[in-house]
């Protein structure tokens, strides 16, 4: 009868356990979510910010090309 009993409280600790480690999942997969789409929105403002720096650089060389064909 204590083997029963025993056994029991072993099912039952495992059973919290397994509670416990299911909320710590949902709970580090929204964190996962919310970083990836905080590195999304990173990645689209870098995006928009190198697209002038492109064009500058290009105007730029541009301008030195054709400096230098002048000489």
């Amino acid at each position: 009868m204590v083997h029963l009993a025993l056994a029991f409280c072993g099912v039952a600790v495992l059973a919290v356990l397994a509670i416990r480690v299911a909320v710590e999942v949902r709970r580090f997969s929204a964190a996962v979510g919310d970083s990836a789409e905080r590195i999304t929105r990173a990645a689209e403002e870098l995006e928009r910010a190198a697209v002038p720096v492109v064009g500058n650089s290009r105007s730029l060389g541009a301008g030195a090309r054709e400096g230098e064909r002048g000489r």
